[in-house]
């Protein structure tokens, strides 16, 4: 798996800009928009597993140059709760369906 990332020759990006909660939906919601993209040629299983590695090479990035935390353990304890937290609210999601 490659090692790549990074900014890609796009502006700077905001150090400290937030998003509120429909910021973060919309963002969240392009994501979900390049899976299912994705989808139409990878398998499900592959492309899932392929976001979980993109997003653990963002955080490690965003712990070591933007926090600099200072503890990888409790950084990684504090991000699987999260990470816990939010797949536990879709799995409730009744939006959320098989197929008919």
């Amino acid at each position: 798996m490659s090692k790549s990332g990074g900014n890609r020759g796009q502006e700077k990006p905001a150090q400290n800009a937030t998003l509120d909660i429909n910021g973060f939906l919309k963002l969240a919601g392009t994501f979900i928009d390049v899976a299912n993209k994705a989808n139409q040629r990878v398998n499900a299983t592959d492309l899932h597993k392929a976001f979980l590695w993109a997003a653990s090479r963002y955080n490690a990035h965003v712990a070591r140059v933007v926090l600099e935390v200072p503890d990888d353990e409790a950084f990684i304890a504090e991000m699987t709760k999260i990470y816990q937290d939010m797949l536990r609210q879709n799995l409730a999601d009744p939006a959320i369906k098989p197929p008919a």
